[in-house]
Order: C-alpha cells, then sequence, then structure tokens
C-alpha cells in the first residue's frame, strides 16, 4: 500500500495531460543556492551575523549593520559529479557551468539621533543572486527483471478497454507506446474489449538506461530595507521577484538482454521534454538582537514564494520489434497540432524559518577592528508544504483541478519538514581575512520506498579589505545523497537510482566602498 501513496490517478484526456510530478515541488525548495564568497565560506550562516549582502536573501536585518554603501559583484564557477547506482551497476556523468552569486548594491544612511535622544539608521538593497542551480547531467544503466517502463503505460490505460481510444486519449504516453507496439493488445478480445500487455520480455531481462540532462535554476531580484535602533536592535525586509527557467530531458531505453531474435522485442525509447518558465513574489523578514555587545542574536521568515508558472512538454517514442514491423516511431505533437503541449499553473513553495546566533570578537562600530567572529544558524523547511493550483486564466476544468489535488496529496505523502545546519567563523589579521564553514542539509523524504537524501558542504575562504575595496575567494565543496526515479508502479516492483553527488564552487566577491 506505502508504494500507491506514490502514483497519482490515472487521468485521460482527449488532448493533453500534465507535466508535473513531487519531483518538481522539491526541486525548487531543495536546491544549492548561492551567495557573496565571504557568507559561503562560513557555511552559508548569515541569520545573524549581519554587514553582507547576502543578508538580503537570508536575513534582511542584517543590512542594518551597514552605516555606508558598497556595490558587489559575484562571479562563479561550478562542477557537480553523479554517481548512479541501478541494480547493482554503477555509472557517472558531469557538469561544469558558470553561475553567480549574490551581485548589488546596499546604501546606508549613518546614524541619526531622534528628539528622545535614540540613535536610529536605516539601509537600502538592490541585489541578484542565484538562489537555486537544478541544472545536472545523469546517467544510469542496470539489467531489471522485475518491471517495465512500459508497465506505467497499462496503468495509465486504467481499465479502458477501448483499442481506439487508448491509441488517441494518451498522446504523451500509453498512445505512442501502442501505436509503436511496445505495448500491444492481448489475442482474443473485441472491439471495444480489449485487454493489453507489454511486448518488453520482463522475466528474462530488460537492458535499461536513462539518461537526464537539465540546464536552468532560479535568479532571484531583491529589494530590500532595514532599520537599527541604538545599535541594538535590528530589522529587515525583503521583496523577492524570482525568475524561474529549467529544460530537461530524459531519454530512457529498455531493450532485450538476451540474444533471442523471434521474441517481437529489440528495444524501445522514450524521451521526455520539459521546458518550465515563469516568475513569482515573495517576502523574507527577520530581525537581530545583541543582547551584549559582543553576541547577535537573529530570527527569519521566509514565507512561501508563489509562482505563476508554464510548461511546454512533449515526448517522443521509438520501438523496435524486430519481425514483425521492425522500427516505428511517433510523438506526442501528432497529436497537438505539430507543437509542444503547454499548462500554466500555480506553484507555492514551502516557507522557511531560521534562527541564529554570533559571537563577534571585539565587537566594535569600527568593523577594520573587529577580531573576527563565530556564527551558527538553524533552519527548518517544510517540504510537504509545496503545493500546486490551477491559473485563473489558464485550465480550470474539474479533471485539472482533481489532478492537481492528488498531486498535493502525492507531496503531503511524500516529503516531510526537515532542519539545515549552517555554521563558521572568520579570523582577522589586519587586512586579510581566513574563513571555515559548513552545513548540512537534511533528509526531504519521509523514505516510503527508500528514498532518503541529504547534503554536507566544507567550505572555506580567504578576503582583503584595504581602502574602500575588498576581495573575497571562496570554495565550496558539497557532498550529497539523493535517488532519481525513472518511473513508479502501482502494481509491480520498481526501482530508484542512488545518487552520490559531488560538487565543487569556486566564488570570487569584487566590492567597492561608496
Amino acid at each position: 500500500m506505502k508504494k500507491l501513496l506514490f502514483i497519482l490517478p490515472s487521468l485521460a484526456f482527449s488532448a493533453t495531460l500534465f507535466a508535473q510530478d513531487p519531483t518538481d515541488a522539491l526541486r525548487y525548495s531543495w536546491a544549492i543556492s548561492s551567495g557573496t564568497a565571504r557568507q559561503q565560506a562560513v557555511g552559508g550562516a548569515m541569520a545573524s551575523l549581519g554587514g553582507d549582502l547576502s543578508a538580503t536573501y537570508v536575513n534582511p536585518a542584517g543590512l542594518g549593520f551597514y552605516k555606508t554603501g558598497d556595490f558587489v559583484m559575484t562571479p562563479g564557477f561550478n562542477l557537480w559529479n553523479n554517481k548512479a547506482a541501478y541494480y547493482g551497476r554503477t555509472e557517472s556523468d558531469n557538469r561544469k557551468y558558470l553561475s553567480f552569486g549574490t551581485s548589488g548594491i546596499v546604501l546606508g544612511n549613518g546614524s541619526e539621533r531622534d528628539r528622545k535622544g535614540r540613535n536610529s539608521s536605516s539601509s537600502f538593497a538592490l541585489a541578484i543572486n542565484r538562489t537555486a542551480n537544478v541544472g545536472t547531467n545523469l546517467l544510469y544503466r542496470g539489467l531489471n527483471n522485475q518491471s517495465s517502463f512500459s508497465n506505467k503505460f497499462l496503468e495509465e490505460i486504467n481499465g479502458d478497454r477501448d483499442a481506439n481510444s487508448v491509441a488517441s486519449n494518451y498522446p504523451f504516453g500509453a498512445s505512442l507506446a501502442l501505436n509503436t507496439y511496445w505495448i500491444d493488445t492481448i489475442a482474443g478480445g473485441s472491439s471495444g474489449n480489449y485487454q493489453f500487455q507489454t511486448r518488453a520480455p520482463i522475466a528474462t531481462g530488460l537492458i535499461q538506461e536513462n539518461a537526464v540532462s537539465s540546464r536552468g535554476g532560479v535568479t532571484e531580484l531583491a529589494l530590500a530595507f532595514a532599520g537599527a535602533q541604538n545599535d541594538k536592535f535590528y530589522y529587515g525586509f525583503t521583496l523577492g521577484v524570482p525568475f524561474l527557467n529549467y529544460e530537461r530531458e530524459a531519454t530512457f531505453t529498455e531493450a532485450d538482454a538476451t540474444t533471442v531474435s523471434n521474441n517481437n522485442f529489440d528495444y524501445a525509447t522514450i524521451t521526455q521534454n520539459l521546458e518550465t518558465k515563469g516568475s513569482g513574489i515573495n517576502l523574507k523578514m527577520g530581525v537581530i538582537y545583541k543582547p551584549v555587545e559582543y553576541v547577535r542574536l537573529g530570527l527569519a521568515v521566509h514565507t512561501p514564494t508563489f509562482y505563476r508558472l508554464s510548461d511546454k512538454y512533449y515526448t517522443d517514442m521509438a520501438t523496435s520489434t524486430e519481425g514483425p514491423f521492425g522500427l516505428l516511431t511517433q510523438s506526442s505533437k501528432l497529436f497537438t497540432g505539430d507543437q509542444a503541449a503547454e499548462f500554466s499553473y500555480w506553484m507555492f513553495t514551502p516557507y522557511k524559518i531560521m534562527a541564529s546566533a554570533s559571537y563577534v570578537l571585539r565587537e566594535i562600530e569600527d568593523v577594520r577592528k573587529q577580531k573576527g567572529f563565530l556564527t551558527a544558524d538553524i533552519e527548518y523547511v517544510n517540504y510537504k508544504a509545496s503545493s500546486y493550483s490551477t491559473d485563473p486564466d489558464g485550465d480550470n476544468s474539474q479533471s485539472t483541478k482533481d489532478y492537481l489535488k492528488s498531486l498535493n496529496n502525492t507531496i503531503d505523502n511524500a516529503y516531510k519538514g526537515a532542519f539545515n545546519f549552517r555554521a563558521g567563523g572568520e579570523l582577522k589579521f589586519t587586512t586579510i581575512m581566513a574563513r571555515l564553514g559548513a552545513a548540512y542539509y537534511g533528509n526531504p523524504y519521509k523514505d516510503i520506498a527508500g528514498e532518503k537524501g541529504n547534503r554536507f558542504q566544507l567550505s572555506g575562504g580567504l578576503g582583503y579589505r584595504h581602502k574602500g575595496m575588498f576581495i573575497d575567494l571562496t570554495y565550496v565543496h558539497t557532498m550529497g545523497k539523493d535517488v532519481d526515479f525513472a518511473y513508479r508502479l502501482q502494481s509491480r516492483p520498481f526501482s530508484a537510482a542512488t545518487l552520490k553527488q559531488t560538487g565543487g564552487n569556486v566564488l570570487l566577491t569584487l566590492g567597492f566602498k561608496i
């Protein structure tokens, strides 16, 4: 029964099917983010430290420490490697790409004394940051004698016994499979009363391969305001406008593992293409309090991000049945006017809550004379709170609402809340700074079918500050575990590829006092 939690009801539509699945909800909330080189060097902890432009995206109250202004640029380079184990075999693939961390401008207006003698100050920031990198290459292979990708098409039919209906009403799966003979009718049926079976010889084994190439991420433009009272209480707000751009191509192939040439199946391939674009809005709020001069305590809340997204997607399929029909191909575009299908919808990401503490060595107003700091954050993310809803300007049919409701229930059953931990420190040697940090991102899965995931990061860097200019260089090494499902089934066993991930990220921040 546990496996049923992964299966969305099989909804048949005459012209379209949706592209979302539970993985999409997790992709944009459990992703590797970036920041300034200084912030990343100390494990990404910034919820109580402040004094850095990256506070815009963590706890905007930290901008309240600015009394002047900074202009910041942060280019970066990433290398990401996946090792995937599937039915006892391990494959590797990697991707290299340029990226950027927090860049922008922050302006502080210094301290002013009000009529009651209280000091107050304020600051504004305009920044841009890559808040999620989701591009990766993934490859895995294995010998499977338990199930076939085509079993997914048989479940999609969900009791439909009309061959004409199956051939036309499931344009992104079962229709293509029937028309290319990956699945076929069972002998003895009559018009409107057929049963269906797969041609893939599961019992003798299938050599399966899944190759996934994805690109994109979330780039967020942010406008922030922060204020300070008596250099003791700091508060801030950030209005974020994220822009999401994601492209994915997944090609799954399964081939007869035997040398038998008369079993009417050689191989079959399905290539699924998805492009998602859109924008959203969110709010980040936070406070920092200094109970004593050298201690800073921070609390921040991030609202869910509301996205309006649009998918374009299509599927290509090819099946070689050896003798009977040879090689047959078909595309879902045949059913959608030779164009990719489109679907617009709303998506809500999880909320976040952060608590933090920092200890500053020699905490004085002139930050140039501070000797260093230790800082740590704890963050709670409720991954199961992700959800989808219909776009009022899009498809609002009852079948669409039912589908998204089922998807939201599946997300509730598949994911859970998790805690993330970040910590680091810095030592100052006049104009040179040395930094170290670590971060741990907890498991978002409920472990229904063996899913487990986590990420651990180690980071270090150097900084130089002199005469209104600063340069920071950081390296972040990431190690993680995750899973990837080529397909999920209700009636037969299925297996995930278990992933071991490593990544390196080099960041360089250039800044100037203004």
